[in-house]
């Protein structure tokens, strides 16, 4: 079981990137951490790249930490409690990501996904150390496009406090690797967008429905049946 849900941990990262409020803004993101425009890169070749992916690192390492650093206060904090206690933070959770879900779907209206929080952060002479902060700031924030998955992510290392830490850590990789891909290939990614783009409206449903499977495989102790089921299917092959 720990291990599927790390997988949907890693999972729900990526869902996090592609989200349609994210994957447009990567561009402006990387842009912004870096100090470089397009322009620039197009005439500052392999030097304004590097510069890129460095700052991109950083970013990267900026979020990753704040979500490790989350999951080992979950998991000291959590890691104790009894067994009857956690059953029922089982229950309670998958009844959380099953609403996430309908919210993502458009089934359920969920007031506090739908403004959106920012941590204010300041520029610094070094931009690997502005793009650090600024990824512990991005982590920080809450968006509506990533709250509820977000939010089920968050859910998932409650419930399963021993391993909140490589969850959050797994969630971080899922937007990390991505991140860490189009700071490689930023020229291309206008381009990428506009093929995407017309998809990315059908994203959160998509989503939705996987949180919806998710809190009602948690919510009914089937989770752990359904990772032995795969991991036989696996064996059998």
């Amino acid at each position: 079981m720990i291990e599927t849900t790390i997988v949907i941990a890693f999972l729900a990262g990526i869902a996090s990137f592609l989200s349609p409020c994210i994957l447009p803004l990567v561009p402006v993101f990387i842009s912004y951490i870096s100090g470089i425009t397009g322009k620039q890169i197009e005439k500052g070749g392999d030097g304004a790249k590097l510069k890129i992916f460095l700052n991109t690192v950083f970013f990267v390492l900026g979020f990753s930490f704040v979500f490790s650093l989350l999951g080992i206060l979950i998991g000291s904090l959590l890691s104790g409690i009894s067994y009857d206690l956690k059953m029922w933070m089982s229950k309670v959770g998958g009844i959380i990501i099953i609403a996430f879900g309908l919210y993502l779907v458009g089934a359920l209206k969920l007031k506090f996904l739908e403004g959106e929080y920012r941590l204010g952060h300041r520029k610094f002479s070094s931009t690997y150390l502005t793009s650090f902060v600024f990824g512990a700031v991005f982590a920080a924030g809450w968006t509506p496009c990533i709250g509820a998955v977000l939010g089920s992510a968050l859910t998932l290392a409650i419930i399963n406090p021993g391993s909140a830490f490589f969850l959050l850590l797994a969630y971080a990789l899922g937007i990390s690797v991505p991140f860490l891909i189009a700071g490689l290939f930023i020229s291309q990614m206008s381009s990428f967008l506009k093929k995407l783009g017309p998809f990315l409206r059908y994203f959160n449903i998509i989503m939705g429905i996987v949180l919806i499977i998710l809190g009602i495989l948690i919510l009914t102790e089937r989770l752990s049946q359904f990772a032995n089921f795969e991991l036989a299917s696996n064996f059998l092959k």
